[in-house]
């Protein structure tokens, strides 16, 4: 039987960036998929040995927008290492009430963009709505919408006061309800179910080989969260990894629709739990001559940084691996066998981010 190339991307509904996949067919079989990346590549890598170690932080917020506290977060838990910094634990608490608040609004925009795919344009704008109300919690705590630069090296730029914390508590609450009200259609809905259901299907020994993360390795029945680590506050929060057994895209949809009712307990959590104290503590001189791992769960799961210092204001080295670069290849193991009507839906629940992945 004779193959067909058909060119998925980097242009389509469906991709919020660009991404360029080579599927080989036969008839409406996938056989094969080849990526090809690179249409976004700006070398922040490179940008950040020209900076100083402080000015960083802002440059890795640049990696990506939707997961920029993540970023900056274990940038600075990194530094902090190395430089042996105790932050506060006031600062650890406000760390993880602005970085739950983040996974919130990436997972409902990633439930809205899925909404948009089947052509749900109302419960789209309902999903997104919400959303917004995240968006301006963002913009009255920190003073942006998307990124915020709410973390500093030894702790929070920014303090969180009574006031707006009662305000948070109030939204989180009406984002819960809300969402109650349309998971139904994301859950039970007989069209949804018939394009989710089977489809995709990536096995708990294929994630465990080809070292899926986040929600997609959880999906896979992999109760592998970073949070579980205890960095920042996490080691003070109840909770457990939001699972599913059948690897498939509607277990992905599982996982990530509840994965925004546990970050909205965890930020009451942390809420209730927030001790007094100073947000910031004093940084002074460079870190000194040595390395550090610093690894975040971010909404699409684990970000790992390598800093290499020389004990100047300059790092020699900084490298990171972004969640979506370690999912690609279970994206392309997913892929054949699948029909060609599968390919929009089986890609956008990976959730990618090719701004994180090619950097």
């Amino acid at each position: 039987m004779s193959s067909t190339v058909i060119p998925f991307g980097p242009q389509h509904p469906v991709l919020p960036e660009p991404l360029h996949i080579k599927l080989i067919m036969e008839d409406e079989k996938i056989v094969d998929a080849v990526p090809a990346i690179g249409y976004v590549h700006r070398g922040l890598e490179k940008l950040t040995e020209t900076k100083e170690f402080t000015q960083n932080v802002f440059v890795v917020e640049r990696v990506c927008g939707i997961c920029s506290v993540m970023h900056a977060m274990a940038y600075c838990q990194g530094i902090e290492e190395l430089m042996n910094i105790e932050i506060s634990d006031r600062a650890k608490f406000l760390r993880v009430i602005w970085a739950e608040l983040h996974r919130i609004h990436s997972h409902l925009l990633w439930l809205g963009l899925l909404a948009d795919a089947f052509g749900f344009e109302s419960l789209f704008m309902q999903v997104w709505r919400d959303r917004e109300k995240v968006m301006d919690i963002m913009e009255e705590t920190a003073g942006a919408r998307v990124v915020i630069s709410a973390n500093t090296i030894g702790g929070t730029r920014r303090d969180l006061n009574k006031e707006q914390m009662d305000k948070i508590l109030v939204v989180v609450d009406e984002i819960k309800h809300d969402l109650e009200q349309v998971e139904a259609v994301f859950l039970n809905n007989y069209t949804v179910k018939h394009r989710l259901v089977g489809r995709g299907v990536l096995s708990k020994a294929d994630a465990i080989e080809l070292c899926a993360v986040g929600p997609m390795a959880r999906a896979s029945g992999i109760p592998m969260d970073l949070r579980t680590t205890g960095y920042a506050a996490y080691g003070q929060l109840d909770f457990e990894p939001v699972t599913h057994n059948d690897g498939d895209n509607y277990a992905r949809t599982y996982v990530r629709l509840h994965e925004v009712y546990q970050s909205i307990d965890l930020i009451k959590q942390a809420i209730a739990k927030i001790p007094e104290g100073e947000h910031v503590v004093p940084v002074k001189g460079n870190p000194p001559k040595g390395e550090v791992i610093s690894r975040v769960e971010q909404p699409r799961g684990e970000v790992l940084y390598y800093l290499r210092s020389n004990g100047t204001k300059n790092l020699e080295r900084l490298r990171l691996r972004t969640p979506t670069f370690q999912n690609i290849p279970s994206l392309l193991k997913m892929l054949p066998g699948s029909e060609l009507a599968d390919v929009p839906m089986l890609i956008l629940t990976i959730d990618p981010c090719i701004s994180c992945t090619e950097r």
